[in-house]
């Protein structure tokens, strides 16, 4: 009987072992550590908390059903607080203290340039789930937001078009750091490719946390008079609220002046009046208002964990686009361990490769073979009275990420892969 005992307990520890786990794990038995990096204080927690709830909630979903190859998700939460520099800080201390598998993180692109150094350093595994600026390609993220290609242009396109107002004039407003940034060096060119004259550009930028939109908003209606005009906003965390709620104040109304944009979902429009806002526009990659049996279960889903956790806003739960990236990139990686046999990141990296998911949308999203990138399909909303957005315009079925848009010179002769020669460095 001992005998037969030594022997389960050597094939237990093989199966660790081949699994990617060392002698350390095989104490912890059946858990696997998993990190959540996002903002719960600061300028981003507006948008960010609710990533680090839905994160937990899909956690819990997956443990329920036997967890990850029989192995129960423990989740190391932690706080980088809209700290760049500390973004980097808890990411070494998940990957190197926590010894984590993957962590699920990060919103603005200057936090996940922040911690990329790190993942790439110690082979650690990020799945973010924001849209971005593009101009990026990492061995070790997947990217489950959207590109330029899956978000700004074809919005931009829409706003231009017949259906979408005719658009001959552009404010491409910003919070100032790297994605509005670059998105609109991408959408000056795309726009300049139109025949748009740099006179009908008009870019501007505010500072993180930034809440007097006075001036800017009656600037706009000022550059307004020139012709017909829309705003494109990649204004980002709490200062949506102070900006919508002076389109309202000056009447601005989407009807003269449509404003799209691409940080703004459900959520940030929480505390807004949006009565004054009706018909302004966000393009994403979901809207709580999809119809459709795998929404219905995902927001049912949800507002049964948020009134069960007492989470803030449980009276009225709501459902978003980054939320919706986070469960399809943690239920893939699930998919991707379970098909590699292994936590180990090279392994699990080289299995998301090809991984289709059917998401909240009801759209069957893949995981690009070669990029990194999850094929999405895109839906431009109206806001409505009661914060929810109305889709007006989608595209046929999901569209392939370029992660190196068109548009910038130089990108054609860029691969649309990652560098596996990029080794990362042993660990220390």
């Amino acid at each position: 009987m001992k005998r037969r005992s030594f022997f389960k307990a050597l094939a237990l520890g093989a199966a660790l072992v081949a699994a990617g786990f060392g002698g350390q794990a095989y104490a912890q038995a059946k858990t696997v550590k998993v990190g959540v990096l996002h903002s719960l204080s600061g300028t981003m927690a507006i948008s960010e908390t609710v990533l680090k709830d839905v994160a937990l909630m899909t956690f819990d979903e997956i443990n329920a059903k036997g967890g990850v190859m029989g192995y129960k998700i423990e989740a190391v939460v932690v706080d980088p607080a809209s700290n760049w520099p500390l973004f980097a800080e808890k990411a070494r201390g998940l990957i190197s203290q926590d010894k984590v598998a993957a962590v699920f993180g990060c919103w603005t692109s200057v936090s996940r340039k922040s911690v990329l150094p790190v993942f790439e350093e110690l082979n650690g595994l990020l799945f973010y789930p924001v849209q971005y600026e593009g101009e990026e390609l990492s061995k070790n993220v997947f990217y489950t937001g959207a590109a330029p290609n899956q978000q700004a242009i074809p919005a931009v396109e829409y706003l231009m078009s017949k259906e979408g107002g005719g658009a001959k004039r552009w404010v491409l407003l910003g919070t100032d750091y790297v994605y509005p940034r670059t998105t609109n060096k991408i959408l000056r060119a795309f726009l300049k490719s139109k025949g748009v004259a740099d006179k009908d550009i008009d870019e501007k930028y505010t500072p993180f946390g930034h809440s007097d939109y006075q001036t800017i908003v009656a600037d706009i209606k000022k550059f307004s008079a020139g012709g017909k005009t829309a705003v494109v906003s990649t204004i980002n965390g709490d200062s949506n609220v102070p900006f919508y709620k002076e389109l309202g104040n000056q009447g601005l109304k989407a009807t003269d002046v449509p404003v799209v944009a691409f940080s703004v979902g459900e959520e940030e429009l929480r505390g807004v009046d949006t009565k004054p806002l009706v018909g302004h526009l966000a393009a994403w990659n979901y809207f709580m208002s999809i119809k459709g049996p795998a929404n219905d279960a995902f927001k049912k889903e949800w507002a049964a964990y948020a009134k069960a956790k007492k989470l803030a806003g449980a009276d009225k739960p709501l459902t978003n686009d980054p939320m919706e990236a986070t469960y399809i990139g943690i239920h893939m990686w699930k998919q991707a361990v379970e098909k590699a046999k292994s936590f180990d990141t090279d392994k699990v990296i080289a299995a998301m490769a090809g991984q289709t998911y059917t998401a909240p949308s009801g759209i069957t999203s893949k995981m690009d073979e070669k990029n990194h990138h999850l094929h999405k399909a895109v839906f431009i909303g109206e806001v409505k009275a009661d914060g929810q957005f109305n889709v007006v315009w989608k595209t046929a079925g999901p569209v392939k990420a370029q992660p190196w848009s068109p548009f910038i010179a130089g990108n054609d002769k860029k691969k649309d892969e990652p560098d596996v020669a990029l080794a990362a460095a042993p660990k220390k």
